[in-house]
């Protein structure tokens, strides 16, 4: 017997190590599951704002509702995607194998971070092309208007892309990683897909329909 040392003491002191850092595991998650609901539910609102109001946008603008469309649509994906990156956090809570992991929280964040600048450009930077409440002018330019559709659309079909990345790869059950030399394959495929992805200057009109899912 050691001097000083309570093998009980010790022990009980690591489960309640344990404890605070399963706690504070849980709470990251369910913080991130809950904000992105947050975000979700108020994008699901200025998407029906917008389109209820894109015939009001199209006469103030002097632009058909036509031109207008990828305003919606990226408001559409911004919903689908904040449900999509909400679940993944329960998703990631249970996973407990890390080389999976790893590559899971890649593909995460990378689509995260693209949703992160597709919602800022449509819910602040559109603010350049629209008229201040109450007036009607100064109206954009036909070349800042242009500019901002180029802007959301690209991005739009760039954050579609990492998300068809994320949920492929879950649906698949993470099963395609391979470590080697501290990095996996699957990381390795991702980064390389991910230089291949449209520009964010792609015009709306080639963008494809999304086909994330959620079961």
């Amino acid at each position: 017997h050691i001097p000083g040392f309570d093998p009980k003491y010790d022990e009980a002191e690591a489960q309640r190590e344990r404890a605070k850092n399963s706690l504070v595991r849980y709470t990251h998650y369910f913080e991130r599951w809950a904000s992105n609901q947050k975000s979700r539910q108020k994008a699901q609102g200025d998407l029906q704002k917008f389109e209820s109001e894109l015939a009001k946008l199209s006469d103030i603008l002097g632009i058909p509702e036509s031109q207008l469309k990828f305003i919606p649509e990226a408001w559409s994906q911004i919903v689908e995607c904040r449900q999509v990156l909400q679940w993944t956090y329960a998703y990631g809570y249970y996973l407990d194998d890390k080389a999976k992991n790893d590559f899971f929280v890649y593909l995460q964040g990378e689509a995260e971070s693209g949703l992160e600048r597709l919602h800022k450009c449509a819910e602040k930077d559109i603010h350049a092309i629209l008229p201040k409440a109450g007036e009607t002018e100064p109206l954009p330019s036909l070349q800042d208007f242009n500019e901002f559709r180029v802007k959301l659309a690209g991005l739009t079909s760039v954050t579609r892309n990492y998300f068809e990345n994320l949920v492929q790869a879950l649906e698949a059950g993470l099963e395609d990683v391979r470590v080697t030399g501290g990095q996996s394959t699957s990381k390795k495929k991702a980064r390389t897909a991910s230089k291949r992805k449209p520009s964010a200057k792609g015009k709306s009109g080639r963008n494809k329909k999304a086909r994330i899912t959620i079961s």
